[in-house]
Order: C-alpha cells, then structure tokens, then sequence
C-alpha cells in the first residue's frame, strides 16, 4: 500500500529553543528554520476614495504612511534578520517582549493587549499538493488605529483575496477601521483550514477503502502518521477558538462592535472546524480497531483452514502410521491380517478418500468450509 502522505512527527516540529536559554526577556533572537533569503515588506495604504500598492526597500518609508489618515497595512515577509523586526518595532513603538514573540515561530495561538495596539499570533496552515505535506507558518499581527503590522516566515499565504478586495474596492474594506483588515486576515486563515481539512477527509476514505479491501501493516502507519497530524491540527486550532473570542468580546476602542458581529461568524468557523478535527481523530481510533479487528479475522480465517486441513489429515495419518507398523503376519493371524489380503491395498485407499470425503461434507453442512 502507498503512504498517502509525508508525515513530520510532532518532534520534528518542534523547534529548540536551547539558543534562547539565560537570556534576558526581550532578546531578539529568531528561533525557526534556517533561511537566506532576502526579507521582503509590502504595504498597502487605503480609505474609502485612494488606494496605494508599493513594495518598501527600506523601514523608514512604511512610518510615513502611518502619519496618513488612511489605513496601512505593511506585511514582512521573512523575520529571520532580527534587525530588520527590531527596526519595524522600533518605528512602531512595539514592546520588547512583542517582537521577541514574533521572532519566536513556536508561540501558541494567543492575543495581548497592550492600550494602544492588540498583538495577536495565529497559525496559517497549508497542504502541499506537490509533496502532500501540511505546512505551518506562524502569523503575527500587530494593529493599532491606523496601521496593521503582520510578520510571516516566509513569501507566500493565504491573504490574496483579502489584497484582491483592497485593489478593487469591493465590500466594506476600504470603508472600515485596522479591526476589520484584522478580520479580513483572520478569516482567510480560518477559511483555509477547510481547504485542509478536505485534502485530510479525501485520504482518510482513501485510507478506509484499504483498510477494508486489504488491511496491511502499512496501513496501521498510515493511521498513526494522520493521528499525529490530527494531534498537531488540534494544538493549532484549539488556542484560536480563544483569541478570536477573545477579539470578540474584548472592550478595547481599536475594536468597532459592527466588526464583532464578523468575528462571531469566524468563531462559528472555529467551531466547526474544531468539531470536524475532533471527528477524524474519533474516525481514526475507530480505524485502529477496525485494522486490529480485520488483522485477526483474517488470521481466523488462516487458522480455520489449517484446521480443516489438519482435522481432514489426522485420520489419515492414523491409518498409515498403524499399518506403517513392522508385524509379522506368520507369527499370529491377529498381527494386521489385512497385510496379506489381496484388495488390502485398495480398501484401505478407499476407507481414507471416504473418511476424508465424509469430514468435508461434514463441515460444509456446519458452514465451516
């Protein structure tokens, strides 16, 4: 059977932290995946009449679109360079403790408030179709009342139809506040989780089919290999469902109630999709037993013929191990007089093909056969 997928186990997920060890709080060190290449920031700067698209080659551009009444969303890509995020925070008048958890790409779902900005993290997963992977990446945003900051591991997410929303003018984007730019990203992330999820429920009826059809020990790791991910989805998921209630029914002024009536929706999302997790987890244990449960009764059905077969033999082997024994005929006419009749031979392969007949009849009619 072919594995449906190329697993990480949760260790290799987990990334060490042993370079941050007896540091001070607020050290700036990046704990992730090793990268060179170059870090990239975007901004998008927008109201309801003017809109503005530029890539930034340095930090001190994006601080003059945060003097402007309109909203500025500037989006890094690449926080590998501490430098680079130190500056931003520096610009923005960030915490220290915020930017050691944006360099941080292990932190855990959450939001902080800090009165004049809301630091949230969030878990932005994507299916590889090219190396059937589930890839996370962390998402930090930073938002304040006229600018949003959000920080990615790498080029590449899930926020182009949010961009594609700005350019356009469609909806209310452009007429609203940096919270519901916030939402905006928030549900873009949420709503890819069902992409996944659908990817994840096409290998688990695939993995099912086999399962039934022809359970091999490879199938038990394929069932182990979605559990962990299952366990992983969950550690994603889960602390979510707290950030986005908590956005929800937060009482800060950077949060409009009008927008709290979309986050309810994305936490309606968050929801489902824990409800959907929790089922494949309950799906795949199910599968395990069934996997045991198939395992054994196939190793039943090997058993019984073997059974059969021996119980079918056993008369047999009685009958030629008796006449296999050495007597002598001459010496008392008891010592197996059959040796020196004529049809001998013959009516003792008679007398074996009936036994042997009469057992398999026997145990066509018990339904054994």
């Amino acid at each position: 059977m072919k594995q449906y997928i190329v697993v990480k186990t949760l260790a290799a997920r987990v990334i060490k932290r042993s370079k941050k060890a007896g540091l001070p709080p607020g050290s700036l060190v990046y704990v992730g995946d090793k990268k060179e290449d170059d870090i990239k920031i975007t901004i998008m700067a927008y109201d309801a009449h003017k809109f503005q698209e530029k890539e930034l080659k340095t930090v001190d551009e994006s601080f003059k679109f945060k003097k402007k009444p309109a909203v500025a969303w500037i989006n890094v890509n690449g926080i590998h360079k501490p430098e680079i995020v130190d500056e931003v925070g520096a610009r923005f008048g960030l915490h220290p403790l915020v930017l050691e958890d944006i360099l941080n790409t292990n932190q855990r779902p959450k939001i902080e408030d800090f009165e004049k900005y809301l630091f949230v993290v969030l878990k932005m997963l994507h299916y590889d179709d090219e190396t059937n992977e589930i890839r996370s990446e962390q998402v930090s945003i930073v938002f304040g009342k006229d600018f949003v900051l959000s920080f990615q591991e790498r080029e590449g997410d899930v926020f182009d139809s949010v961009r594609e929303r700005i350019r356009s003018g469609k909806g209310e984007i452009r007429k609203t506040k940096t919270d519901y730019l916030v939402y905006a990203l928030t549900d873009a992330i949420v709503d890819s989780y069902f992409l996944m999820l659908e990817k994840i429920e096409e290998r688990i009826d695939a993995l099912e089919e086999h399962l039934v059809t022809d359970p091999k020990p490879e199938t038990l790791q394929d069932i182990h290999d979605l559990k962990t991910e299952m366990i992983f989805l969950r550690k994603a998921v889960w602390p979510l469902r707290e950030v986005i209630s908590g956005m929800q029914r937060r009482e800060s002024p950077l949060i409009m109630k009008s927008t709290q009536i979309y986050l309810r929706d994305v936490y309606d999302h968050t929801i489902q999709i824990i409800d959907t997790i929790e089922s494949y987890r309950d799906m795949l244990s199910g599968m395990v037993d069934l996997y045991l449960s198939s395992v054994s009764n196939k190793m039943n059905e090997v058993m019984k013929v073997l059974t059969i077969i021996a119980t079918i033999f056993i008369p047999l082997t009685f009958v030629t191990g008796l006449y296999g024994m050495n007597f002598n005929t001459q010496a008392s006419p008891f010592n197996m007089p059959e040796l020196n009749w004529y049809w001998g031979y013959s009516a003792l392969w008679v007398v074996m093909i009936f036994v042997s007949f009469s057992l398999f009849v026997y145990f066509r009619k018990k339904n054994w056969v």
